[in-house]
């Protein structure tokens, strides 16, 4: 591996606010993962791993060993292509991919290739990443997206293991919190530490040089996420399409993803009036987060609305009204069996949208809200494609109006349809393959037989 890289100027004060932040997380470690079991955020067998300790039923394979790492579902999903294709090309290698939160752990583990270890993520203190790093010695840690962890990067740095970030990204907000004074020394250390950066836009490229990240490890090579969308469906996802398409048949369709708490409102609001319109109209509700089910249930219910919970596996009827899929890892099968489809966490002020490209990839017509965050890059990119690829509208009149176009006109259904799947086979035409030569080049150390086989 390449040596470490020297701390920057901008980044003198750094190794202090290092020293700080190490012990202010050796000191906390034991009370957040107690207030996070408490909370039911945790795996009730599995918490352990977040000490670094392994699982019991994966014992380390040999070195070398690549380290992924993503917090949670969207960027675990966006992280899946990568790990499929670093195990297409070296079989023998073993891999290891981390998440933080239940959700993913739900979904992913039935997704991994064969051979693929699958734990929970380290809390970012000092003695469960030296636990972790300790125990199975990763030659390559690729982080996704936002993960910038200091007790991880400089450790993997100590020892010489190379440390990338795919598809990398800071908020503003996060923006604005590294470049305070406090901040500042701290993320100029850890990002001089990184031996490659592939930023999913061109403004997060920027938002990283003006943290002082080397420029010679920046380079572009597309987002990731337009490869989540690009999986195609099993036997048994194609089963279940066959079934639903059946049960909807022959009625008007739409579906409303990843749909936050409070957004149901509008969801359901806007569901009223287009019954009035279409009688027959059915809504599949996908919420963002499965403890948000119970809520929309009880509002269901105190409405009379005639709906369906997914999880019940009870067939649709031609008085079915709302469709609710209160069960994990369906979304992309369910983009399938619908035209239309209302990407969520963008109808209100304090969210940031979500990934369009899965129903993009579906076919779908898609709409969303105004406030869609760092997703706005990938609208745009759809846009300069074809400008029907994506709608976008400002609220809950504008998304009616919409609704009411595409459900009653044909062509222009299937025109944006046709422009979305379009947009969406050009934007990820080779975007797993180009991430993948980068991370060859930059942090993989070719002495190795194994990567050279």
């Amino acid at each position: 591996m390449r040596p470490a890289r020297a701390a920057s100027p901008a980044s003198r004060g750094g190794w202090a606010l290092y020293e700080l932040y190490r012990a202010a997380s050796r000191a906390a470690a034991p009370g957040v993962l107690l207030w996070r079991r408490l909370q039911g955020l945790e795996h009730p067998t599995r918490w352990p791993e977040r000490l670094g300790r392994p699982s019991a039923a994966r014992p380390r394979p040999g070195s070398p060993l690549v380290w992924f790492h993503a917090v949670s579902l969207g960027e675990g999903m966006a992280a899946l292509p990568v790990v499929r294709h670093c195990v297409r090309l070296h079989p023998d290698l073993p891999v290891l991919l981390t998440t933080t939160t239940l959700s993913s752990f739900e979904v992913i583990k039935d997704l991994l290739p064969d051979g693929v270890i699958y734990q929970f993520a380290p809390l970012d203190c000092p003695n469960a990443i030296d636990s972790f790093i300790g125990y199975w010695k990763p030659s390559l840690v690729l982080l996704l997206e936002s993960e910038l962890w200091p007790n991880l990067i400089m450790s993997a740095a100590t020892k010489g293991i190379a440390v990338a970030l795919l598809n990398a990204r800071l908020s503003l907000k996060s923006f604005n919190h590294w470049s305070m004074p406090v901040g500042f020394p701290l993320v100029a250390l850890m990002l001089s530490k990184l031996s490659l950066v592939v930023p999913l836009s061109t403004i997060q490229a920027v938002r990283f040089q003006l943290l002082h990240t080397p420029p010679g490890i920046i380079h572009f090579a597309g987002d990731l996420k337009y490869a989540v969308g690009d999986v195609h469906a099993g036997e048994n996802q194609v089963n279940e399409i066959n079934d639903l398409q059946q049960q909807f048949s022959n009625r008007p369709l739409w579906m409303a993803a990843s749909i936050h708490r409070g957004e149901e409102e509008v969801i359901l609001r806007v569901h009223d009036e287009l019954v009035k319109m279409y009688p027959a109209l059915l809504l599949i509700l996908v919420p963002r987060h499965p403890e948000d089910c119970k809520n929309i249930f009880l509002a269901l219910k105190k409405e009379k609305v005639n709906f369906v919970l997914r999880s019940t596996r009870e067939v649709v009827s031609s008085t079915t009204r709302v469709y609710m899929v209160d069960t994990l890892g369906e979304l992309r099968m369910l983009y399938r069996v619908t035209p239309v489809a209302v990407i969520g966490g963008s109808f209100l002020p304090g969210l940031a949208g979500h990934n369009i490209s899965e129903a993009a990839a579906a076919g779908c017509a898609v709409v969303t809200g105004p406030h869609v965050g760092h997703f706005y890059h990938m609208l745009v990119e759809m846009w300069q494609i074809n400008p029907l690829a994506v709608k976008q509208v400002s609220g809950e009149f504008e998304l009616l109006q919409t609704l009411k176009e595409l459900l009653g006109d044909a062509s222009t259904l299937g025109a944006r349809q046709r422009a979305a799947k379009n947009a969406f086979s050009i934007m990820s035409d080779g975007v797993v393959n180009r991430v993948w030569n980068l991370v060859s080049r930059f942090a993989i150390d070719f002495q190795t037989d194994t990567w050279n086989s």
